[in-house]
């Protein structure tokens, strides 16, 4: 006989068979019974109990006083069991439920940062053999630097005619039209010449790395190259940083150049300054150091980008659902730390008066 409810004025009736089989059906009706309108439940119909069935009794009927009649001693038994062992709550605070997912996360990170820890050491251990495999930074190089100059440059080009086109209302307000100059090159060569390109190359490189490593990861190349003794980290990973290091400070001063030549454009369209007083008052104003403090953010930047694509990579488990969820998470993240370190650098700097 199948669970079921039976109510006459406030006494309740519990009948059939209170198992795992029918739980799910007499859930339901339980979910909307109004308790507080109930004297008493008669529960001598129940014929068979499990765990399942005792834990639908007491999540529903444990915390009301009312009184129970008929039941049979082991299903009695059975439900103190469950009340014991508190598996018939509704549910965790929510105050509880925040914790718990506050301290998961901050584990999962600790967890993380100490996986990533021990996958940089295990590059450097590598590096340190003096093995590197120069095809494959050849290759990683064409990919992550020469093909990036398109969108690299033009996003600069537009970002330094974006900043003297907010600067000319403002600087032609006072009559200092000339330091659009500064204002471009100053902002391009210190800022954001090497933070726009390290974001685009996270987005376009960074991501691909994460998706090659997790994909050969569900195919099992990584698997099959550790058995014919080929070491990943020596065949996908350093390759990748090498290559970086070299492609990402270089793209940042195309990116400067690009930046400079947008505003030199703006400049002289909506202010007035020519190009060549733009040049001399460039020369004369901005100085090596803002150059080189800019370029000097690059290969930190690059090791950021190349260090998190390859170890998002490796974490893939499962199919082609987690290559997208670690790619997502792979740029979030290299985004997120190359922020961070151009924050660092910026503290570092001011303490430094550089």
């Amino acid at each position: 006989m199948r669970a079921g409810i039976e109510i006459v004025d406030s006494r309740i009736s519990l009948v059939g068979e209170w198992t795992v089989t029918g739980v799910p059906d007499l859930e339901d009706r339980l979910s909307g019974l109004k308790t507080a309108e109930l004297g008493s439940i008669d529960a001598s119909g129940i014929s068979a109990m499990d765990t399942a069935g005792a834990w639908l009794f007491f999540r529903t009927f444990g915390k009301l006083s009312l009184e129970v009649s008929g039941m049979k001693p082991q299903h009695a038994s059975l439900v103190a069991m469950v009340s014991s062992l508190g598996l018939g709550g509704k549910g965790k605070s929510e105050g509880g439920d925040f914790l718990e997912k506050l301290g998961a996360w901050g584990w999962n990170a600790i967890r993380e940062m100490r996986g990533m820890v021990a996958f940089v050491g295990e590059a450097a251990l590598v590096l340190l053999r003096g093995r590197i495999r120069w095809k494959p930074v050849m290759h990683n190089l064409q990919h992550a630097g020469f093909d990036a100059l398109p969108i690299s440059g033009l996003l600069s080009f537009l970002m330094g005619i974006v900043i003297a086109y907010q600067g000319a209302g403002q600087l032609a307000r006072y009559g200092a039209n000339i330091f659009v100059v500064d204002l471009v090159g100053l902002s391009m060569l210190r800022e954001l010449g090497p933070l726009l390109t390290a974001i685009i190359i996270a987005g376009r490189s960074g991501s691909a790395f994460t998706a090659q490593i997790g994909t050969m990861k569900v195919t099992e190349e990584v698997d099959a190259m550790k058995t014919i003794g080929v070491s990943p980290t020596e065949q996908l990973v350093l390759p990748k940083i090498i290559a970086l290091l070299i492609a990402l400070p270089l793209l940042t001063v195309y990116a400067d150049i690009m930046g400079v030549l947008g505003g030199m454009i703006m400049a002289s369209f909506n202010l007035g300054v020519g190009y060549t007083d733009f040049i001399d008052r460039f020369g004369a104003s901005i100085r090596l150091s803002a150059f080189l403090v800019g370029i000097g953010k690059a290969p930190v930047f690059a090791s950021i980008i190349a260090i998190v694509g390859c170890f998002q990579g490796f974490q893939v488990e499962g199919g082609a659902d987690s290559v997208g969820r670690q790619t997502t998470k792979s740029v979030v993240q290299a985004i997120f730390l190359v922020i961070v370190a151009d924050a660092i650098f910026s503290v570092i700097f001011s303490v430094v008066h550089l």
